[in-house]
């Protein structure tokens, strides 16, 4: 599925991660990629980057950790491409892990996020 960006630009919706949550992503209009290797991460991201197409992308945490070229890459970039991690979904409170968080966490306060991060 895509959803209509402005100026009538496509951004693609693009989920990567455990085969136990892909149909959940599936049902809401996601692409998926269900229990991707390193190799089949990196792929389908840099087939976004070099098509220059906008996609807003998720990750299982897990994944953002892994050394993926593409991935390192287009964090550091932001842009076109947004990339986020879902964190493991048996933990409670959830350990959020990804520059978005530490981007809410900074903007809201330290106790509004558990980050995974010990204060």
């Amino acid at each position: 599925m895509t959803a209509e960006a402005p100026q009538g630009r496509v951004t693609r919706l693009l989920f990567l991660g455990r085969h136990s949550l892909a149909d959940g992503f599936r049902l809401i209009g996601f692409e998926i990629v269900a229990d991707p290797d390193a190799a089949q991460v990196n792929r389908a991201l840099r087939d976004l980057h070099r098509a220059r197409e906008s996609a807003f992308v998720i990750v299982d945490d897990e994944i953002m950790e892994w050394d993926v070229p593409m991935l390192s890459q287009l964090r550091r970039e932001g842009g076109r491409i947004i990339v986020i991690s879902l964190p493991p979904l048996d933990t409670f409170p959830p350990k959020l892990t990804s520059d978005v968080a530490e981007r809410l966490q900074k903007l809201f306060g330290a106790g509004s996020l558990s980050t995974g991060e010990t204060t």
